[in-house]
C-alpha cells in the first residue's frame, strides 16, 4: 500500500522534490547517479494518460537500465489508494511519485496530463511536452501517432544530440498551478 505524508514543503527550481510510496521526500533528478530522467506526468482520472499506458510502460521498458523513469501525480486531492489502484490496473512498473506542492510541474514546465519533461544525465530540462501527436486535440485522436518526441527526446539525452523543440500536450490540466 502507498503512504504519502502530509508535511507542507516548499521546493525551489534547484531542489524539486515530492513524495515516494513510503511518504519520504526525494529528489528523482539526483536519485538518476548521471543517467537522464524522464517525469512522466499523468492523472488516474485523465482518459487521455489512461491511454498512453501501454506507450509509457513499453518505453520505460526499452529503456530499462539506460533512463531513469519516474511517474508523477501532480494532483493534490489524489489518495494514495487510487495511486496504487491506478498503477496495477495498467501495470505499469514504474517508480511513483506524488508531487501535491507541484515541485516537479514547475521545473518540468508541465501543464497538463499526460506531458513528459525529460532531463539530461546533468539534469538540464532538454524537452518539456507531449508524448506524441497521437491527440490532435481533446477527444480527437489520431489512428496511430506520426511523430514521436518522447523516444527523440530520450535518444537525444542519451547521445547528447538535440533534443526535439517542446509541443504542448493534450490531455486534463493540472490543477490549482499557480
Amino acid at each position: 500500500m502507498l503512504w504519502f505524508a502530509s508535511v507542507p514543503y516548499k521546493a525551489s527550481a534547484q531542489t524539486p522534490t515530492a513524495y515516494d510510496q513510503a511518504g519520504k521526500l526525494l529528489n528523482p533528478l539526483k536519485m538518476a547517479a548521471g543517467k537522464p530522467v524522464v517525469l512522466i506526468f499523468v492523472r488516474t482520472d485523465c482518459p487521455v494518460s489512461n491511454r498512453y499506458a501501454p506507450t509509457i510502460k513499453g518505453l520505460s521498458q526499452s529503456y530499462a537500465g539506460k533512463v531513469q523513469f519516474f511517474l508523477v501525480y501532480p494532483d493534490k486531492s489524489e489518495t494514495a489508494a487510487n495511486i496504487e489502484k491506478h498503477v496495477q490496473d495498467y501495470s505499469l512498473q514504474i517508480t511513483t511519485l506524488r508531487d501535491p506542492q507541484h515541485a516537479l510541474v514547475r521545473v518540468g514546465q508541465v501543464e497538463i496530463t499526460p506531458e513528459i519533461a525529460v532531463f539530461d544525465g546533468t539534469g538540464k530540462l532538454i524537452y518539456h511536452g507531449r508524448i506524441d501527436n497521437w491527440y490532435q486535440e481533446f477527444g480527437r485522436a489520431r489512428p496511430a501517432p506520426t511523430t514521436h518526441e518522447m523516444n527523440d527526446a530520450i535518444l537525444a539525452a542519451l547521445s547528447g544530440g538535440p533534443a526535439p523543440a517542446s509541443v504542448d500536450g493534450v490531455g486534463c490540466y493540472i490543477s490549482d498551478l499557480k
